[in-house]
């Protein structure tokens, strides 16, 4: 057929489809809308493929034959147009952000804190790099990505945000989605460098300072943030322990808190008896939560209905001086003190347990801590008395201190 009889063959409203030439069809759906398609045999059976963007006439007869031609010499290599289409069609990981939702899906199954490797890609990878093609990444966008995070003098995040990086790419790879893993090459010296154990504890005279200063900055500082200085110190608990609690672990009445396994990085549930000063601290928190499930509620409009532990964190910098999410630097209120990170509260903690007499077993029960060796399998003793009598060693000696006595 030529162009005119295919015109012809429009106007007479006839629908159906007709031979043009060498597998090409154009096919009449409905009066005056016809489109291009060829005809192939793939293991004996017959079948029709429209081509893409092959509506009549915006394309041609002459694009519709070269179109088709390119796809007969496709079908003698063994290829199925029709297969490969669909594959296409049903291939969802475009992107990098598709590529992370992919391997998420897996991670949240496999690691115990997954939100980690989310909150890191959420906050530092997928601004950079979230839209672009995953064909189109190179190894300069990772190199700029952890620049930035190691520029901000956060080096553990960056040596972090390279582990999943590569994590992320590896499982690129896996698919046949990338050739090579863009991350590989670099090292934790190309990002945060390498990573010294923290040894920092505060001092009495530290922690007299400390609380003096955020009580005369309460205004900025935050009664909330406060308080939760105050029992990370007295209990040795994890940041995530803390800022996700909600009311149902607590029982005020019997000064308890039931940490339950799920939300324990020992993956042991655990009752924490609650000296008086500290059930005082969360009586005061009840109220300031206004009905809210979590002790510590999300005072602001966001995804997660808790405080992050990062609030805490910039508002110690602050204190500091070096609270990078304001235009003007604060003031340094610390003065020569040298700067601590609210794990150090922790680490702090299990010193003031010491510096008390209290028997190692027993303070590193106090933080939850795994007994390692024969002592850790056959000791199953909850040691719940002893915990409580070295809980308000500590909260007798942080009690006037937090209270401004």
């Amino acid at each position: 057929m030529n162009d005119k009889q295919i015109k012809a063959f429009i106007r007479s409203k006839e629908v159906g489809r007709k031979a043009v030439s060498d597998g090409l069809y154009i096919r009449v759906q409905t009066a005056g809308i016809a489109s291009w398609e060829i005809r192939y045999s793939v293991n004996g059976k017959r079948r029709f493929m429209t081509l893409e963007g092959g509506q009549y006439p915006h394309m041609s007869l002459a694009d519709a034959r070269a179109t088709a031609a390119i796809a007969r010499q496709s079908i003698i290599k063994g290829s199925d147009p029709l297969a490969e289409r669909a594959k296409l069609s049903e291939e969802k990981i475009h992107t990098v952000d598709d590529l992370f939702d992919d391997w998420f899906v897996d991670a949240k199954k496999q690691l115990k804190h997954s939100e980690i490797p989310l909150r890191i890609y959420t906050k530092e990878v997928k601004p950079y790099i979230g839209r672009l093609q995953i064909k189109d990444v190179t190894p300069l966008d990772i190199r700029n990505i952890i620049q930035k995070v190691a520029h901000s003098n956060r080096p553990c995040i960056a040596n972090d945000t390279l582990l999943h990086c590569k994590k992320l790419f590896a499982h690129a790879c896996k698919l046949g989605l990338k050739d090579g893993n863009p991350a590989s090459h670099f090292k934790p010296a190309d990002a945060g460098g390498a990573e010294k154990s923290r040894e920092r504890a505060l001092s009495v005279k530290e922690l007299e300072f400390f609380f003096d200063v955020a009580r005369k900055n309460i205004s900025s500082f935050g009664r909330d943030n406060y308080l939760a200085a105050a029992l990370l110190v007295s209990l040795g608990i994890r940041k995530g322990e803390l800022f996700k609690l909600t009311w149902r672990e607590v029982n005020l009445n019997l000064k308890i808190w039931k940490l339950p396994q799920p939300r324990t990085k020992s993956s042991v549930a655990i009752s924490i008896p609650l000296p008086d000063t500290v059930v005082s601290w969360f009586e005061e928190l009840k109220i300031r939560g206004c009905g809210s499930e979590y002790v510590f509620p999300n005072r602001k409009t966001s995804k997660n209905p808790h405080v992050s532990g990062d609030t805490l964190n910039r508002a110690i910098a602050a204190l500091f001086g070096q609270d990078s999410s304001k235009t003007k630097k604060p003031l340094n209120r610390m003065g020569d003190i040298p700067y601590f990170t609210i794990h150090d509260f922790r680490r702090t903690c299990r010193s003031l347990l010491a510096e008390q007499g209290v028997p190692s077993h027993i303070a590193e029960r106090c933080l939850n801590h795994k007994i390692k060796g024969v002592e850790g399998i056959y000791d199953r003793y909850d040691y719940f008395d002893e915990r409580l009598n070295a809980l308000n060693l500590v909260a007798n000696l942080i009690d006037p201190i937090v209270n401004g006595n």
